[in-house]
């Protein structure tokens, strides 16, 4: 397994990419930046390209609704070529929440909107000349019935005519296509004792129509991070971000993440986090979610226990585990599950 760490959301940027790119000596493969409505991952992934030598840098995860496959497509060979070849992109649908209410698009055809996006993406860096149209329709040149547009290529030749393409998925549909086209898979609140029952099949479905070329799906999940006898408590950090995802992201019979808690046995549970979060009682909301799910999605105890989580991921088909060091030496920790892999 490879080991990364997301970019701490939230938060000042410039410090928190210097902090991500001060692990890459500690061994870290890898960091992940997401964007949701806050900045925006490209440019910060720019300034980690600048202060890092070796880490792969990602998006984790650029929308598919509120840019262009073209544009999506520039931005990959962009941050490849200032990275010298280590960007990967995450891609994925997101949810109602962000795109009609922070990009003002409709929530439609996410399934297909995705594949597109993947396969235009692919084609753009290949630099074949795009006269495309479906979901995300390329435009009709003139003598064709369209306006003044014409199909064209990329000008600049990618550092990499393959950079690799991540989905952010969740829903049965949404993981077969995952297993099918994309280079790697983003799951989020990813419980590995569970996560068979949950996706066992459409990662088997998904994977047999999997183009041999493409190689093994990778699988890049993990969460906090704490070695040491009374390590165990740093578990809880996990419980604000559960309730955020499980009770607010998203109205009521609208939430992939409440879906996703459902699905792994808390159904009772998943309801009453979300009836407290929307009603605005989030301390309450966090302290509705189980502890179990809080442990088995956290890597934190002694270290022999935290060795036991880390083969879990492992046995679950994780390939990039990835951590949320706690304490006042993440260089130390990161170090030392490396170590392990």
């Amino acid at each position: 397994m490879e080991l990364s760490a997301p970019l701490a959301y939230a938060a000042d940027p410039r410090q928190a990419a210097d902090d991500a790119a001060a692990l890459e000596s500690a061994g870290l493969d890898a960091v992940w930046v997401a964007e949701a409505y806050g900045f925006d991952s490209p440019t910060i992934m720019g300034y980690l390209a600048a202060r890092t030598e070796r880490m792969k840098i990602g998006a984790a995860i650029l929308n598919v609704y509120s840019r262009t496959p073209a544009l999506i497509a520039q931005t990959a060979a962009g941050l490849d070529a200032i990275s010298g070849g280590r960007a990967v992109i995450g891609l994925g649908a997101s949810g109602p929440q962000v795109v009609e209410g922070w990009h003002g698009k409709a929530y439609d055809k996410p399934l297909g909107r995705t594949r597109e996006t993947i396969e235009l993406t692919r084609r753009i860096l290949r630099r074949e000349v795009i006269d495309h149209h479906g979901i995300t329709d390329m435009p009709l040149p003139p003598e064709k019935g369209g306006r003044l547009g014409k199909p064209l290529k990329i000008l600049a030749k990618p550092v990499r005519p393959e950079v690799p393409l991540y989905v952010a998925s969740l829903g049965p549909a949404n993981v077969r296509m995952t297993a099918e086209i994309a280079d790697g898979w983003l799951p989020t609140l990813f419980l590995p004792e569970k996560a068979q029952q949950v996706w066992g099949t459409p990662l088997a479905e998904g994977a047999a129509e999997r183009a041999p070329e493409l190689g093994p799906l990778q699988i890049v999940a993990g969460g906090l991070l704490a070695i040491g006898e009374d390590a165990a408590a740093a578990r809880d950090l996990a419980r604000p971000n559960i309730a955020l995802y499980v009770g607010g992201m998203g109205a009521v019979g609208k939430n992939f993440y409440n879906d996703l808690a459902v699905a792994y046995g808390y159904e009772k549970e998943a309801r009453l986090i979300q009836e407290l979060y929307l009603s605005g009682k989030k301390k309450e909301a966090e302290a509705a979610v189980p502890d179990e799910f809080c442990e088995l999605m956290s890597l934190c105890g002694p270290e022999s226990y935290v060795r036991e989580r880390v083969e879990a991921f492992r046995a679950a088909g994780v390939t990039m585990l990835n951590v949320i060091p706690v304490g006042p030496e993440p260089a130390r920790l990161v170090e030392t599950v490396k170590n392990w892999l």
